[in-house]
């Protein structure tokens, strides 16, 4: 029995064969009249992909695995950011332990929203450009700042290319001189600085909440207490979201990130209740 021709990426062709590989080909002119088929020689031209896109990839434009909303804020001693742990299929709510903050260096919290796999990929990309910065050992690190600079290119560059991440970044830590940073990036590279931050619904239901009561010298305690807050104005409005969350802490001396918890709810409210009360055409 003759094997199909392999569908390998189009990334490869027009290749060569090389020396003692015969690939079989379903060319018309490998078959002779007697109906035998006659592999190429090694060395001749050929096409691996048997079958040719006609269209630019597209594979990133539909996200899979997706998380939701990732906040953070400044105050006195550093950083704080917290997210949910919901992977999301589609609209289902498919894995619940997903990790979507990661440290990098010594002084560093990255959060993501967005595609996963994207924020793998991210993540693989940091832990080269840190093992980089290590092995140079010259007493100096990557600075927040400075890493969220770096992203800030790879997402653009990404999106020039019509091949983009789809992510939205949360950049936080503190510089080896004790400053705080935190910045967001978007998905097609711009990016802002502020001493509150938001992605996903969280930039509409917690920035107004952030607004109002976060200030930079605020005390760790209250700055957890807003961030529990908005985490829980986000989970009772945002369907992507469930009350399982993870928080980092950024400080001069390193950073951290909690082990996943839950938070106290109340689906008491008038509004909750009945939600339909006020809507037209309602039973």
């Amino acid at each position: 029995m003759r094997p199909d021709a392999p569908n390998y990426s189009p990334l490869l062709n027009p290749g060569v064969v090389p020396q003692g590989f015969v690939p079989f080909q379903t060319n018309p002119g490998n078959v002779d009249a007697n109906g035998a088929v006659h592999p190429l020689a090694g060395g001749q031209p050929f096409v691996v992909c048997a079958h040719q896109p006609t269209g630019p990839h597209t594979h990133t434009q539909y996200p899979y695995v997706t998380g939701t909303s990732v906040l953070a804020i400044k105050y006195k001693d550093g950083i704080m950011m917290a997210c949910d742990t919901l992977g999301s299929y589609g609209s289902t709510k498919r894995y619940k332990s997903v990790e979507r903050m990661s440290v990098v260096g010594q002084s560093t919290v990255i959060g993501a929203s967005g595609e996963y796999s994207d924020f793998k990929y991210i993540l693989n990309l940091l832990d080269d450009l840190t093992t980089h910065d290590y092995c140079l050992d010259d007493g100096q690190q990557l600075s927040p700042k400075e890493i969220c600079s770096y992203l800030t290119r790879v997402l653009y560059n990404r999106r020039n290319k019509f091949d983009p991440l789809w992510n939205s970044l949360v950049v936080g830590g503190v510089s080896p001189k004790g400053e705080s940073f935190l910045g967001m990036i978007s998905m097609i590279g711009t990016a802002y600085t502020d001493s509150h931050v938001a992605t996903g619904f969280g930039a509409h239901l917690a920035r107004p909440l952030f607004r109002e009561k976060q200030y930079d010298d605020m005390p760790e305690d209250e700055a957890k207490a807003l961030l529990e807050d908005a985490l829980r104005v986000c989970y009772y409005r945002d369907k992507q979201s469930i009350n399982k969350f993870q928080m980092a802490k950024v400080t001069k001396d390193g950073a951290s990130i909690s082990q996943p918890y839950a938070l106290a709810t109340a689906w008491h409210y008038e509004a909750f209740v009945n939600p339909t009360a006020a809507a037209i055409g309602s039973w």
